[in-house]
C-alpha cells in the first residue's frame, strides 16, 4: 500500500472537474479520474467535449504526476461500486472524494419534463449519494488509522433565490447540500473528527464547458467568468483545513479563500478570465444561517436500520 495521498474525482473530464483533478495531482495526490469516457485525440480544449478522463489523466501523467482514468456512469449504482473497487486496487487507499459530476436544466416547472427531471436526480443528487455511500468504507478506514477521509461536493448554500426559474435542477443540488449537512451530523454522533464533507460553490461564475457555448455567441460574456482555478484553490483550502472546521459547511470558493481557515485571499484579479476586469459576483453577499434554537428535549431520534425498528416495520 503507498503513502501517497489518493483523491476521487468524479466528473473530472473537463473545464471544473479537470482543473480540480490537475491541481490535486500537481498537490502531491494521485488522482482518479472519473467521468462517462468518450475517446478522443490529444490534446483537445480543455472545456469542450472533446476533453475527457483519458486527455486529463495523460495531461497530470505528462506534467510528472500520477493518474489513472476510470469511466463511469453515475446513474448506475454498480458502476459506482466498481469505480471505488478500482481505485482500491490500482492505489490501495482513498483519502478524498471530489463529487463534481452535474446534469444543468434550467427551466420552470412546467418546462421540465420528468424524464428531463428524473435524469436531473439520477445524475446530482442520486449519483452522490451512492459515490458517498460506496467510497466511506476505506475514507472511514483513513480515519481509523489517524489521517480521516475527506469528501467535498459542489453543492451551494441553500437559500431561496437559488430556486427561481430552475427548481427541478434546484431539488437535487439542494438536496446535495442536505447530504452534506446530515452526513456531517452523522460523523460527529459517531465521533469521527477527523473526517468531513463540505460543500462548495462559485461565487462568480467560472468558465466551464457549459459557459464555453455562451462564450462563442457572444464572447462579452468572458468579463464576468473566472478561471477555474479559484474553484480548484478553494477544494485545496478545504483539504488542507482542520476537519472539524469545515464539517458541514456550504461555502463559497471566494468566502472561504478570503477566510482564515482558506489562506486569507484578498487579490482575485488574478482570477480573471479577461485581465483587469471585476466579473460580477452572482451569489448573495449574505446567507441565511439554518441553524435553529432547540427545544430543551427535540424528542426521541428513531433509527429505521436498527434491528427492532425493522421487526416492528416487518409486523406493520
Amino acid at each position: 500500500m503507498g503513502t501517497q495521498k489518493v483523491a476521487l474525482v468524479v466528473g473530472a473530464s473537463r473545464g471544473i472537474g479537470r482543473q480540480i483533478a490537475i491541481d490535486l495531482a500537481k498537490n502531491g495526490y494521485a488522482v482518479v479520474v472519473a467521468a462517462n469516457l468518450n475517446p478522443h485525440s490529444f490534446p483537445p480544449d480543455p472545456h469542450s467535449s472533446a476533453s475527457t478522463i483519458t486527455t486529463v489523466a495523460r495531461e497530470i501523467r505528462e506534467a510528472g504526476g500520477e493518474a489513472t482514468a476510470v469511466p463511469v456512469d453515475v446513474r448506475d449504482l454498480a458502476s459506482i461500486e466498481a469505480l471505488v473497487a478500482r481505485t482500491l486496487q490500482v492505489y490501495g487507499r482513498l483519502d478524498a472524494l471530489v463529487y463534481n459530476a452535474g446534469a444543468v436544466w434550467w427551466a420552470s416547472v412546467e418546462d421540465t419534463p420528468v424524464k428531463r427531471f428524473r435524469l436531473l436526480q439520477q445524475v446530482n443528487v442520486e449519483g452522490l449519494y451512492g459515490a458517498v455511500q460506496a467510497a466511506l468504507p476505506p475514507l472511514k478506514k483513513k480515519s481509523a488509522e489517524g489521517e480521516g477521509g475527506r469528501i467535498v461536493v459542489v453543492s451551494p448554500p441553500i437559500y431561496s433565490r437559488f430556486f427561481r426559474g430552475k427548481t427541478g435542477y434546484a431539488m437535487g443540488k439542494v438536496g446535495m447540500s442536505v447530504l452534506t449537512k446530515g452526513l456531517a451530523m452523522d460523523f460527529e454522533r459517531q465521533g469521527l473528527k477527523n473526517m468531513s464533507i463540505t460543500s462548495l460553490w462559485p461565487a462568480v461564475a467560472i468558465e466551464s464547458a457549459a459557459t464555453h457555448k455562451l462564450q462563442q455567441t457572444d464572447p462579452a460574456t468572458a468579463r464576468d467568468l473566472r478561471k477555474p482555478t479559484i474553484f480548484s484553490d478553494a477544494v485545496l483550502a478545504v483539504l488542507r483545513a482542520p476537519a472539524a472546521s469545515v464539517n458541514g459547511m456550504l461555502a463559497l470558493d471566494e468566502d472561504f479563500l478570503r477566510s482564515e481557515l482558506g489562506g486569507s485571499v484578498t487579490d482575485f484579479s488574478q482570477y480573471a478570465l479577461v485581465p483587469g476586469t471585476s466579473p460580477r459576483r452572482i451569489m448573495p453577499k449574505q446567507l441565511p444561517d439554518l441553524t435553529v434554537a432547540e427545544q430543551d428535549d427535540e424528542g426521541t431520534r428513531i433509527n429505521s436500520a436498527a434491528p427492532t425498528a425493522r421487526k416492528i416495520k416487518a409486523k406493520l
